[in-house]
């Protein structure tokens, strides 16, 4: 059975930075193409950044283009979302996700996952 947890949320102040972590299992992890999703109080989830299975391929939603910084260790299974200059805009429950279908390149809608985490919480104050 596929599991993903996340990590490393918490609470900031703005400008600042957190890491958050995506730890799978359950499946060879480095055969599948991942994503961060967002959703915010109120708001429906929404694409924050994917990468491809081999994490050659990356892809941003405006918003976050030059701020966040999608990763991965294969060897540890783990997904990586390194988070600078944070807004309070960014406050929101962060989900990771993986697909079903092995390989791929970068998936952006919410309907191309399969598997997803519980969520962190990021809270940014102003």
């Amino acid at each position: 059975q596929v599991q993903l947890v996340e990590s490393g949320g918490g609470l900031v102040q703005a400008g600042g930075s957190l890491r958050l972590s995506c730890a799978g299992s359950g499946r060879t992890f480095s055969s599948y193409a991942m994503g961060w999703f967002r959703q915010a109080p109120g708001k429906v989830r929404q694409f924050v950044t994917a990468s491809s299975w081999n994490g050659r391929s990356t892809t941003y939603a405006d918003s976050v283009k030059g701020r966040f910084t999608i990763s991965r260790d294969n060897t540890k299974h783990t997904m990586y979302l390194q988070m600078n200059s944070l807004k309070p805009e960014d406050t929101a429950v962060y989900y990771c996700a993986t697909r079903s279908a092995g390989y791929g390149d970068v998936y952006y809608r919410l309907e191309d996952y399969d598997y997803w985490g519980q969520g962190t919480q990021v809270t940014v104050s102003s």
